[in-house]
């Protein structure tokens, strides 16, 4: 399945919003699945010193990581492929 990251801004002092926005990604990544999608949240990174979160999921579209990321209240996003690279 293809992965995706979302990079959102979060100010260097909000550590603590970053692990809720982790459980927010994660509610609805599992309530797509629910209904019919197959969306997981891989994990979530969050550079304080970029202030920048980044949230890794598998869907099978970007459409589906927008959804993601709507329903989680992100805010603003850049939604870009990924591929490991192991």
């Amino acid at each position: 399945m293809p992965s995706y990251l979302v990079e959102a801004y979060m100010p260097c002092s909000h550590a603590k919003e970053a692990r809720a926005a982790a459980r927010r990604v994660t509610a609805a990544a599992d309530e797509l699945s629910w209904s019919g999608g197959d969306v997981r949240h891989v994990r979530t990174t969050f550079l304080p010193d970029d202030e920048t979160c980044f949230h890794l999921v598998e869907a099978p579209s970007a459409r589906a990581v927008e959804e993601v990321s709507l329903r989680a209240g992100l805010g603003r996003t850049r939604i870009v492929r990924a591929v490991d690279a192991r």
